[in-house]
């Protein structure tokens, strides 16, 4: 601490200012133990400051104590956001439970039976349009004609719909 800093006697500001310091901030946070916190560190700054010359330090108090309010607010603003961003991305990706994983595992199973059963270019045709590929794609990528490609996916799927009940009963 400088010699300067020891010629400023923050005690006497800090205990005529800090309650109304406290409550102002506390307005605009909505927390009072947080705005105490921040009243404290206010203070700090000006101890740490120190200069006796400071033409008016209780206008310098308030100003200080404004943005550390406002400074706090965009803080709570920015961590609602990434915070409610990760609760969207968790429910996205909540971890299963070993039951959920043990059922999906056997429906996996189920599936891959069904589809060794169906005919390979009903079970490939089938396994593309999962993908999310269009019927353009399926015909160039299967060398079909493209108007056949609704006729023949519609008969893969009844395909498998009938080898699954035969098999597993109804889903």
């Amino acid at each position: 601490m400088s010699v300067e800093a020891e010629a400023l006697d923050v005690e006497p500001l800090f205990r005529l200012h800090y309650a109304r310091i406290a409550r102002m901030i506390a307005r605009m946070v909505r927390d009072r133990a947080r705005a105490e916190e921040l009243a404290v560190e206010v203070f700090l700054k000006l101890w740490r400051k120190g200069t006796k010359d400071m033409h008016c330090v209780e206008a310098w108090i308030y100003r200080v104590a404004l943005r550390a309010g406002l400074d706090e607010l965009r803080r709570q603003v920015r961590r609602a956001r990434y915070e409610g961003l990760l609760e969207w991305m968790h429910l996205e990706r909540q971890p299963a439970t070993p039951e959920e994983l043990r059922r999906n595992c056997e429906v996996a199973d189920r599936v891959r039976a069904v589809l060794s059963r169906i005919p390979v270019k009903q079970a490939q045709l089938l396994l593309l349009r999962s993908e999310g590929w269009s019927y353009a794609e399926l015909a160039a990528t299967l060398r079909w004609n493209p108007a056949s490609v609704g006729t023949t996916l519609k008969r893969a799927q009844e395909a498998f719909r009938k080898e699954y009940i035969e098999r597993y009963g109804q889903p």
